[in-house]
């Protein structure tokens, strides 16, 4: 079943002190009462992006209605 999430979150990117925010939706092939943890969901979006876990910094989720 898939499962809608609004996100924010930072990119970290080779420069030190620098980071992109996006925000948007997120939509998940998961069990819909499946609660992930806030660093399962930064290893998505890091996958994602083709980034590493530590680069990305999870601000706000919250599943869509």
């Amino acid at each position: 079943m898939r499962a809608k999430y609004y996100t924010r979150f930072l990119l970290r990117s080779a420069e030190q002190g620098f980071a992109d925010e996006y925000s948007g939706v997120v939509e998940l092939n998961t069990a819909a009462n499946r609660v992930l943890d806030p660093d399962e969901i930064e290893e998505l979006l890091a996958v994602n992006f083709e980034m590493e876990a530590e680069d990305v910094e999870l601000l706000n989720w919250s599943r869509l209605h």
